[in-house]
């Protein structure tokens, strides 16, 4: 009888996770269609133009997640508090997130803008350098908004209201088509601006994504009881700062940390031909694209085991959290199937080129191997950011992508060390290990918080709200 009760709170928080992850999804491929359009339309434009983007979003991305990282802190807390009845001090949390924007804006803002000292060190043709250059200070402007929706994202996503930013998501991906096409093409009486024009269009969209969400939350009769818009700029609280970056700069670590891995080996394999590049480049395309899927359900993991939390339901947030791995592990096991059964198909999607496409299907062997790990390592990471432990997080993947899987990427895929070099499959064998590392790892460290005595666990919980 105990394990037919159990079994089915595991379907009732699994479908508490779906309702939950599928608009986080959803918006996700919104914000990731939109630099596709971006690309799309730029090369219409010219080569140089296209590749404008591609460089201006190597400088832009990192930098900018960083920023979002740190803002990530929002809505474990938000959860936390909704769910423990302490509604009347989320307010707060948002406006002294508000300071986080402001603060690491200065600095963002300053390095994307003057981002020509990177483009002129990388010794690319002038042209080139030119369009790269202002395309991203014209993505500097979006830089603030940016930050302050997804401040403002992080309020909703915390009282688990995720509709809000798959609608904004998907409004911001409509309105950029037509911007687009004005400042690139030069419409309405405005001079053509090629990839330059993507930036202002860009950033105009923050701009106006900002003010919707901002609209809905003073709109919004769910957070009328908030009062947050009455005093919404308040004094900043070093003390309120201190806890949201202590959990937020492990957050934002961890993120450079991984994208950084990725962005280095691109580089390491450059040398080795455009074909090796080129089924590389579809690889990591789909396996991102599949990712996707455990990252949402791994942050609605985050607001789902903050809730229990903030209830006192300590054995509630075990449940949400196994509930969760068991969904993920479905989910990879299916998109696993999906991409090795299709793997030569998918590869056919990007490119036509015979010796690319059995290269790329070759490499897709190893992007299935490791979505199961690489789910369970996600949302293993979103249960530990709910019990507010991310420092752990940073530590383990530092461990797992720069201690083991880049050595082995390194030394089996462009040493002679074990035998004839790999190329790109060195690489993805040391992503394939230190994902299965950080799955293995995660969990411990999720089973080691979870025996924590109740009492214990939540009078920390209670220190560090």
């Amino acid at each position: 009888m105990l394990k037919f009760t159990a079994n089915g709170q595991h379907r009732i928080e699994m479908r508490q996770l779906i309702k939950i992850a599928l608009p986080i999804l959803i918006a996700q491929i919104a914000q990731s269609s939109m630099g596709m359009i971006d690309t799309i339309m730029a090369g219409r434009v010219s080569a140089a133009d296209m590749a404008a983007i591609s460089i201006g979003a190597s400088i832009w991305f990192p930098l900018v997640l960083f920023g979002h990282g740190l803002l990530l802190a929002l809505p474990p807390t938000i959860a936390y508090l909704n769910g423990s009845g302490q509604r009347k001090r989320i307010a707060h949390q948002v406006r002294q997130g508000i300071w986080i924007v402001l603060l690491i804006s200065m600095p963002l803002f300053a390095l994307i803008y003057n981002s020509y000292v990177i483009v002129d060190f990388m010794g690319m043709e002038p042209r080139l350098a030119t369009i790269s250059s202002q395309y991203l200070q014209a993505m500097a402007f979006g830089i603030v908004p940016y930050l302050l929706m997804i401040n403002f994202r992080g309020l909703n996503d915390g009282l688990a209201k995720t509709k809000p930013a798959m609608v904004i998501g998907f409004i911001g991906l409509l309105l950029n088509i037509p911007l687009n096409y004005i400042f690139i093409y030069g419409k309405l009486g405005l001079p053509a601006f090629g990839a330059v024009g993507c930036g202002i269009a860009t950033a105009l969209v923050n701009w106006l994504m900002m003010l919707m969400i901002l609209i809905y939350c003073y709109r919004a009769k769910n957070q009328k009881d908030l009062k947050l818009f009455p005093q919404l700029l308040e004094k900043p609280d070093w003390l309120t700062l201190r806890k949201l970056l202590n959990l937020g700069v492990p957050i934002a670590l961890t993120l450079c940390a991984e994208v950084t891995l990725f962005t280095i080996v691109s580089l390491l394999i450059a040398p080795l031909g455009a074909n090796v590049v080129a089924s590389h480049q579809i690889t990591l395309q789909t396996s991102s694209f599949v990712f996707m899927l455990p990252l949402s359900i791994s942050m609605a993991t985050t607001i789902l085991v903050g809730q229990r939390l903030g209830e006192q339901n300590v054995e509630g947030a075990k449940q949400v959290s196994y509930s969760a791995l068991g969904l993920g592990l479905i989910v990879a096991t299916a998109t696993a199937i999906l991409t090795l059964l299709f793997r030569s198909q998918i590869a056919q999607i990007f490119v036509s080129d015979q010796e690319v496409i059995a290269m790329a299907s070759f490499l897709l062997l190893f992007a299935a191997a490791y979505q199961i790990p690489d789910s369970i390592q996600v949302i293993a990471g979103g249960a530990l950011r709910a019990y507010k432990d991310t420092k752990a997080i940073l530590i383990i993947s530092l461990l797992c992508y720069w201690v083991i899987g880049m050595p082995v990427g390194y030394i089996s895929g462009l040493t002679d060390w074990l035998g004839t070099p790999l190329a790109a499959q060195g690489f993805w064998i040391g992503f394939v290990l230190c994902l299965t590392f950080a799955s293995v790892f995660l969990l411990l460290r999720l089973r080691q918080i979870q025996r924590i005595p109740a009492t214990a666990l939540l009078a920390h919980l209670e220190r560090i709200k």
